[in-house]
């Protein structure tokens, strides 16, 4: 137990998210105890959703298999068919649906499990008071109350969840801790589906087969948001790749023209890096590449752009900044990884800390270059071309 993943979190975060597994594991307990015995067409409604949503799901998961997808997102469908739970079925037999997204994390084998049971955790509170604010025993189903429901359930599921996010890494940016829009569409969708199918199940549960294709389409467009994501970050880092940088620093560069705001990019190469890739192995070069990503991100402003150019070089886009607050950015960021030490296994199998990195820094200012991006990287390079030439390990500015 000592080993769990689950311990290297930071205590506020820890505390939290045992709390938030701690009252979910009461709640369904509680519920299990307290409810009476479902009635056999009770059973039947549950059996065609819990049906429904299996069959979708697990072919969706083949289909995916078979595309060589090897990471998913399955949360959407799962909201679906626990939203057509809260409608059509006892608090008991809404608990069994929850074993679906228990048992999806348990055959796809994900490397965070602990973050799975914490998500799992926050919706099943959630999913609970929403049951409860429709009528714990008899649910109804009138608009009003089910769009109300459907606020609490997406609300209170996003707000116990993103709390937990912030707790864990406080420098994460809003987006990472609640997602993006297109991800609150998807959830809006999903609930929107899963009434339609408690509503249907009330009359006729085999009639709740019908949400099949809609339930599989939506399992499929779950998965746009994951596709893009990794389509414009680098795999090895998170960080923003080459495209996706370029295109949203143009457009930052192009809003603070409007405004004339100082600007300055920053250019970083980690100084004789082919000698840890050569003598400790490229797995303790990936380890190092990922350690330098999380303390650019932890170390630069909120509101800076992070990116991988390549290799071991990275770009910095600091809106806001003038020449001097560039140039102290700079200064801290190459401190910090002077500083920095990083746990990894070397060719031998045996661990091995990596120290002594270190980084040289060239930075272009908007006052001096212009608004033009590829005029600031050109005299970010030159500027770093320069601070190798001066010996390495040390920022220069154009």
């Amino acid at each position: 137990m000592r080993d769990w993943p689950i311990w290297t979190l930071r205590r506020p975060a820890l505390c939290y998210w045992i709390l938030v597994d701690v009252a979910a594991l009461a709640t369904v307990t509680w519920t299990i105890i307290s409810s009476d015995t479902p009635l056999p067409s009770e059973v039947a409604r549950f059996a065609a959703i819990a049906g429904t949503a299996g069959a979708v799901i697990i072919g969706s998961s083949i289909y995916s298999h078979r595309l060589g997808e090897t990471e998913r997102n399955p949360w959407a469908a799962h909201l679906s068919y626990l939203t057509a739970g809260v409608l059509a079925l006892p608090p008991n037999l809404l608990v069994l649906l929850l074993f679906g997204p228990a048992l999806h994390c348990l055959l796809a084998q994900r490397p965070e499990t602990y973050r799975w049971v914490y998500t799992l955790s926050a919706t099943a509170l959630s999913v609970f008071a929403t049951r409860y604010l429709l009528g714990w025993t008899d649910p109804h189903a009138s608009l009003v109350l089910m769009v109300g429901g459907a606020v609490v359930l997406l609300a209170l599921r996003a707000a116990l969840i993103a709390f937990g996010l912030k707790l864990r890494n406080p420098a994460a940016t809003f987006e990472e801790n609640v997602g993006e829009p297109i991800d609150v569409i998807l959830g809006v969708v999903a609930v929107s589906i899963g009434g339609l199918m408690g509503c249907v199940a009330q009359t006729n549960a085999i009639h709740a087969l019908i949400a099949g294709p809609s339930l599989a389409l939506l399992e499929r467009a779950a998965q746009l948001p994951q596709w893009r994501r990794s389509a414009q970050h680098d795999a090895k880092t998170g960080l923003a790749n080459a495209v996706h940088w370029d295109s949203r620093a143009r457009y930052e560069l192009t809003k603070g023209a409007d405004r004339t705001r100082p600007m300055a990019v920053m250019l970083l190469d980690l100084d004789h890096f082919k000698r840890v890739n050569d003598e400790v192995g490229h797995l303790a070069g990936d380890a190092a590449l990922a350690a330098i990503s999380l303390l650019l991100r932890g170390t630069v402003r909120r509101g800076d752009l992070v990116g991988r150019f390549g290799g071991e070089e990275f770009v910095v886009l600091l809106p806001d900044a003038t020449p001097d607050v560039a140039e102290s950015v700079a200064e801290r960021v190459r401190k910090a990884v002077a500083d920095l030490t990083v746990p990894t296994m070397a060719t031998d199998g045996k661990p091995h800390e990596l120290c002594g990195l270190t980084v040289s820094i060239g930075v272009a200012t908007t006052t001096r270059f212009g608004y033009e991006l590829p005029d600031l990287l050109v005299a970010a390079d030159a500027a770093l071309l320069a601070a190798k030439a001066y010996g390495r390990n040390l920022v220069s500015m154009a």
